[in-house]
Order: C-alpha cells, then structure tokens, then sequence
C-alpha cells in the first residue's frame, strides 16, 4: 500500500458539545490524545467509555466535499467534530495499521461510527450519509507535534 496523503485540518474542544477550536500546531502525547482537548481531558461525550482508539479521530476532506456535491450538506472540518482532516489518505484501509502524520504514529482502531448526536448537535440528517465513511479512531503510538500541511503516510 502507497500513497502519501496531508494533513489539512486540526480541530480539539474542551469540552462535548462546545465549538471546536482550530489549530496552527498541536501535540499529541503517546498513549493519551491531543493536549487540551476534551478526550485527553475527559470531558468527551464518550469519555466515560475509555477506548484507547479514541485519542485522536480523523475524517478524510473528500468525504466533506461529497456530503456538499451530493446532498447540499456543508459540513465543514469544524461541524465535523474530527480532529484530523486529511486528504488523499484511504482511512478505511487503516484499521489495524500503523501510519504516521508528520512525525507522529498512529494505530488506525476502528472506523468511526456515525451517531445521532452529531445529527441533534447540528440539526443535520447526517447519520446514513457517513455510514461506513464517518473517519477513523486512532490510537497514538508515538507522540510529537503536528502541523496543518504535514504528510500521512503509511508505515
């Protein structure tokens, strides 16, 4: 498998259910998740379920920009609440994988689920539209600093 992908977007949150907040930079911490948001901090809507997968979460920009040409929909990489938009990046085929954003490794866990808080946070029918293309949970294998511009690449 080769390909070489970028990162485009960052986003944390505080808190659940808060605006996300983008980055120019952030720091992800093996084993933990990206400092100052609200799964490292435990005040995610599913941090009461611990899922080492659930440290950092990615969606791929193509997705985004097929919910606008197909249905109208302009979710943006903020509303997404993902913290990684990427580009050129097959996230499906990175479950069980090892990949690197920059200098950081990430362990693809599973893909991530859509779900209707997201459809209620937003006032959006968004449930069906991201079966099977709603991101990816990762786990941080090796921490570091990120960049909007980086590379993701497999390992």
């Amino acid at each position: 498998m080769h390909w070489t992908g970028k990162l485009e977007h960052i986003h944390i949150a505080e808190a659940a259910s808060v605006e996300m907040e983008e980055l120019k930079s952030a720091d992800l911490i093996a084993g933990k998740g990206i400092d100052g948001d609200r799964y490292l901090i435990g005040n995610g809507t599913y941090s009461s379920k611990p899922f080492p997968a659930r440290q950092v979460t990615l969606i791929e920009k193509e997705t985004l920009e097929a919910l606008k040409r197909d249905h109208g929909i302009d979710l943006t990489p903020d509303l997404s609440r993902r913290n990684l938009t990427v580009t050129d990046t097959p996230l499906n085929h990175l479950v069980g994988r090892k990949f690197k954003v920059g200098e950081v490794v990430l362990l693809g866990g599973r893909l991530n689920r859509p779900c209707k808080y997201l459809d209620e946070l937003l006032e959006m029918e968004l449930f069906n539209l991201l079966l099977n293309r709603s991101g990816l949970n990762c786990e941080i294998v090796s921490g570091g600093t990120i960049r909007p511009g980086g590379t993701v690449e497999p390992l």
